[in-house]
């Protein structure tokens, strides 16, 4: 059964009170039995909507029995034989409101049953002084295939109707997931375009900038060389020179990593071995405090096509971050690697591998995980903030994704593992997603591609 919802009073409840007023001074006029039960009519229909809300489930069934019931006692006081009275056809009303509100087979039932109210009066006493033939009987028969004729009638109208209005739901759900999607794409777009223009001046700058530093680096070792043990002082501050200027030189080119276009040379591999080369570069190089390692991969993963250096670097990226956040206390690093599906914009569903980077470290913001990615945003104190845009340029050009999700947190859906590094609510979880070899349609035609 489906809810009809209706305003309190409209025109159409008006209309009802205006054709039951006519009623009202029709013969018989000196009845107020007659009166009273079509004023029942009047208000039960102007509550109908009222008792409907506040019972929805069995509101319907109520208002159908009270219509039935008054309809059988309008035809005992509106003529000497109620079954011949002019007024039975106010029996369409119950089996019109049944075809409103529920389904053909609830409505059929409605109105068997008002026709059986109506059939009750074959057994008036009254009846008996007249004989009933089979010419009687037929018309009868005629007036209940009536009531069905237009129960079913109205109950197929009220379905279509319901029907177009799914329709017009699915179809107003579709547009607003199609403008989101839009909107999405266009914030993707602007945000490329302003990457790109960040890019362009960020390779100007450091081209401009790693020419003088060069000078500079030249010039603090050649003022080392000259001035050996006769000045400790000159000597020292020459040293910091130098330090400072390879400092910045790192950064220079880390701006050019930012800015150039990646050149990838996709080969299809096992993501899992790049991953766990990367694990052990930064694991070898940490000075910090002891951290676990707990890896679970899946057997029989599909293969991943892949730029072995690239993706090497955005793994050791993530990795090195997993591990400057655990710092000097150092924690729990869980690498999960398992076989996934997403859904495409375009509405395909496309096949991976999905590998989980979680940490027990403080964790990122949460104010800053929609930006994170963006360059020059870094919850470190002496970071530059490009790391995770290169990462994400380069998990980009492979056709990848790549989000952060609460620790613990496997779909991303809220329900945590209390077992999981981070489940108190703090570490950072990062999720990337590679299309499996199989899908050409995710890789291209093509097996090398140029990440700008």
């Amino acid at each position: 059964m489906t809810e009809a919802k209706r305003p309190a009073i409209n025109w159409m409840d008006v209309l009802w009170l205006v054709l039951l007023a006519g009623l009202a001074v029709l013969p018989p006029v000196r009845e107020p039995h007659k009166q009273f039960i079509l004023l029942a009519f009047g208000v039960l229909q102007l509550t109908e909507a009222w008792l409907i809300a506040r019972v929805p489930r069995r509101g319907p069934a109520y208002i159908i029995v009270l219509k039935i019931a008054l309809a059988t006692l309008l035809l005992d006081h509106t003529g000497e034989v109620p079954i011949n009275s002019y007024y039975y056809p106010i029996y369409y009303l119950p089996a019109v409101t049944a075809a409103e509100y529920f389904g053909p087979w609830a409505t059929l039932f409605w109105t068997s049953l008002a026709s059986a109210a109506y059939c009750a009066y074959l057994y008036d006493p009254a009846l008996q002084a007249y004989e009933i033939n089979a010419e009687d009987y037929g018309r009868l028969a005629i007036r209940i295939v009536f009531f069905f004729l237009a129960a079913m009638v109205v109950n197929r109208f009220v379905i279509e109707s319901r029907r177009q209005t799914q329709r017009y739901q699915e179809l107003a759900g579709t547009l607003a997931e199609t403008n989101r999607r839009l909107e999405q794409a266009q914030a993707e777009a602007r945000r490329s375009e302003r990457l790109a223009a960040l890019g362009q001046l960020s390779a100007g700058l450091a081209h401009e900038i790693r020419n003088p530093l060069g000078v500079i680096k030249g010039s603090a070792e050649m003022l080392t060389q000259k001035l050996g043990d006769s000045n400790p002082l000159a000597t020292e501050l020459a040293g910091y020179i130098s330090t400072e200027t390879n400092r910045l030189s790192a950064l220079v080119t880390r701006f050019l990593d930012f800015a150039r276009p990646l050149h990838a040379d996709l080969t299809p591999q096992d993501v899992t071995t790049v991953l766990d080369r990367a694990l052990n570069d930064v694991a070898q190089l940490w000075k910090g405090g002891p951290v676990r390692v707990e890896k679970q991969y899946a057997a029989d993963l599909p293969l991943v096509p892949l730029d072995e250096s690239l993706c090497e670097q955005a793994f050791v990226n993530i990795v090195q971050n997993a591990y400057d956040a655990m710092g000097s206390s150092g924690g729990v690093l869980r690498v999960q690697v398992s076989q996934s599906r997403i859904e495409t914009r375009e509405g395909r569903s496309l096949e991976g591998v999905e590998v989980r980077i979680a940490d027990s470290g403080p964790g990122i913001p949460p104010e800053l995980r929609e930006q994170i990615f963006n360059p020059f945003v870094t919850t470190k104190k002496s970071g530059v903030g490009l790391g995770l845009s290169i990462v994400s340029k380069i998990i980009d050009g492979h056709h990848g994704t790549i989000r952060i999700e609460p620790p613990g947190d496997p779909g991303g859906d809220g329900d945590r593992d209390l077992s999981a590094p981070g489940a108190s609510g703090t570490g950072a979880q990062f999720v990337i997603f590679f299309p499996a070899a199989s899908d050409q349609a995710a890789v291209g035609e093509t097996a090398h591609l140029v990440i700008s």
